[in-house]
């Protein structure tokens, strides 16, 4: 057995896994499809304090980053976050299929499972400490409303979506501007975790058959601990005959050591 070997098996006993990195990460495979597919700007919405855009640069895309978060909390910390990067730029609003004022159930493991969709009990007791302690209003826009003021004429659009159930109203008000992307990620449930919302299997259909992509890319996500079974995971998407190239950036020693 080598060193490796040891280390792996003495860190799983106390419940973590070492893997090597980066290229054994399924979000370093995201960012090189990305860079492959030239991509010019990633609209992340729902992007509670910026890690998915600070995972973005740790794996070296460097092209626009536009995350939208509405929640009070966690939009302080993206914004400080985001600020360092000239790049990088904040909308506090919430996504949705109109242009209204909407609730946003808060949930209580720092936000992360915050949503405008009832939780069904099956997350709960999965995870306890998701349970919702409080609601906000805050106001929601349709993305083909705030499109001209985030994506450019040309411009290569990746869509990541992670709003807890509530990617079909995203998706609804997006219109067509989801023909326009170059890529789309969902964060999605395997069973219901919230009340009417969008399954993996309907979001295979959607993506497929309504905007014409092919599943790229399967990131495994929520698990319920007491029987291994995963409940929400990562779809990725990607538009055939992307263009191939780095225009968005290049994975160095420097950019796989930049987190912001």
């Amino acid at each position: 057995m080598t060193l490796l070997h040891r280390v792996r098996l003495a860190a799983q006993r106390i419940g973590v896994d070492v893997n090597r990195f980066p290229q054994g990460s399924p979000d370093y495979r995201v960012v090189q499809l990305m860079l492959r597919s030239r991509i010019d700007v990633v609209l992340d919405v729902g992007a509670n304090r910026g890690q998915y855009g600070a995972m973005l640069r740790r794996f070296g895309y460097r092209g626009r980053i536009v995350s939208f978060e509405p929640l009070h909390e966690p939009l302080r910390t993206l914004r400080r976050r985001a600020a360092a990067d000239p790049l990088w730029k904040v909308f506090p609003y919430a996504l949705g299929d109109s242009n209204r004022t909407v609730t946003i159930n808060v949930a209580g493991n720092g936000c992360a499972s915050s949503s405008v969709l009832p939780m069904l009990s099956r997350h709960t007791e999965a995870c306890p400490e998701s349970r919702y302690v409080d609601v906000q209003e805050t106001e929601q826009l349709r993305l083909d409303t705030v499109w001209p003021r985030v994506a450019g004429p040309g411009e290569r659009v990746f869509l990541k979506l992670d709003v807890q159930g509530y990617e079909g109203a995203v998706l609804e008000g997006a219109a067509n501007r989801v023909r326009q992307c170059t890529g789309l990620q969902m964060e999605v449930s395997c069973v219901p975790l919230y009340q009417g919302g969008l399954l993996l299997e309907d979001a295979l259909g959607i993506a497929q058959r309504r905007y014409g992509m092919t599943l790229a890319a399967l990131v495994p996500g929520f698990t319920d601990s007491r029987t291994g079974q995963m409940l929400q995971c990562d779809v990725v998407f990607h538009r055939e005959g992307a263009r191939a190239g780095r225009r968005g950036g290049s994975v160095d020693g420097a950019a796989a050591g930049r987190d912001q």
